[in-house]
């Protein structure tokens, strides 16, 4: 077994997008290789119905994938295909763009007024970048759970984990997707393959990662000194982004921790991205907006 060391620990900062909704954006539009094959992690979470009403009307996206996951709350979503549904607490859907669609995504808080989910996006191999868009609602029934003999709890939404299987299947990243709480003051080792970027994105409690045998100084993004102090520490909104290696260390704190943890084999494609859309060149993305503009963009029904 070889420890996966932590490359580095991100405080996300809050972001604004221009559909009005009030977001922490975890990575995105930004570095696409220490992350790749995914592009993009939106954790939206408010108790104030002002805050995310406005949602995400109609807009298109082409050559990714995006996996939504509900916590609190519901999201209402329709598309350009007559498709039409409702998440809420524990469900997920894994849509795929594809070739081209448009959709949107209405979220609604629950009786107290409170609203949380992640979205994360994956890119599609040039291969599959014109494929047929497709959805897979997954209710939370349907997403297995495993919990271990110390607590540690995992939902399994995508991959194989300690014997379970999650219901997501025929996605081009072949990700890894596991909702993980870990009791407080419990040390957990978990398995991940050698070959697959990887990163944890902590939304409840806080905790360290990393070997406490052999320390290793980790400094935040915002640390611009690299004789600062170190961060081992990993709390709320923290991204913390693994090395490689087959396994990674947890210590949770004193209240437990509960965070993502995301790997995928990477791609290792050219990436030309315009707000919803990703492709391998310029000349994809200009053709692209070209159709969006001259209403071809659709390419199936």
């Amino acid at each position: 077994m070889s420890l996966r060391p932590v490359k580095q620990i991100l405080q996300t900062q809050p972001t604004i997008e221009g559909a009005g909704v009030k977001l922490q954006r975890a990575f995105g539009f930004g570095k696409t290789k220490e992350f790749d094959p995914f592009l993009l992690l939106d954790d939206f979470r408010n108790e104030n119905p002002a805050d995310y009403s406005a949602g995400f009307p109609w807009h298109p996206h082409r050559g990714i994938e995006t996996i939504t996951y509900v916590l609190a709350g519901s999201v209402e979503h329709g598309d350009s295909l007559g498709n039409k549904g409702k998440m809420t607490a524990g469900d997920v859907q894994w849509m795929t763009a594809g070739s081209g669609i448009l959709h949107q995504e209405m979220p609604k808080g629950d009786p107290q007024g409170r609203m949380h989910g992640f979205q994360l996006w994956a890119n599609l191999p040039a291969s599959l970048k014109m494929t047929a868009p497709r959805y897979q609602d997954i209710p939370a029934s349907a997403i297995p759970e495993v919990t271990d003999d110390d607590g540690t709890r995992v939902r399994v939404i995508c991959g194989d984990f300690w014997g379970k299987r999650g219901p997501v299947e025929g996605v081009a990243a072949d990700p890894n997707y596991l909702d993980i709480s870990v009791a407080p003051g419990q040390k957990k080792q978990l398995k991940i393959e050698t070959t697959r970027n990887a990163f944890a994105y902590v939304f409840a409690g806080s905790g360290t990662f990393r070997d406490s045998s052999n320390p290793r100084a980790v400094l935040t993004e915002q640390t611009a000194s690299p004789n600062a102090p170190a961060k081992y520490d990993a709390s709320n909104h923290s991204l913390v982004l693994f090395d490689r290696g087959d396994e990674i260390v947890v210590q949770a704190g004193d209240a437990g921790i509960r965070f993502l943890l995301v790997s995928g084999k990477p791609i290792e494609e050219p990436v030309a991205w315009y707000g919803p859309i990703v492709m391998n060149t310029q000349q994809q993305l200009r053709q692209a907006v070209a159709e969006l503009n001259a209403g071809t963009f659709i390419k199936h029904r």
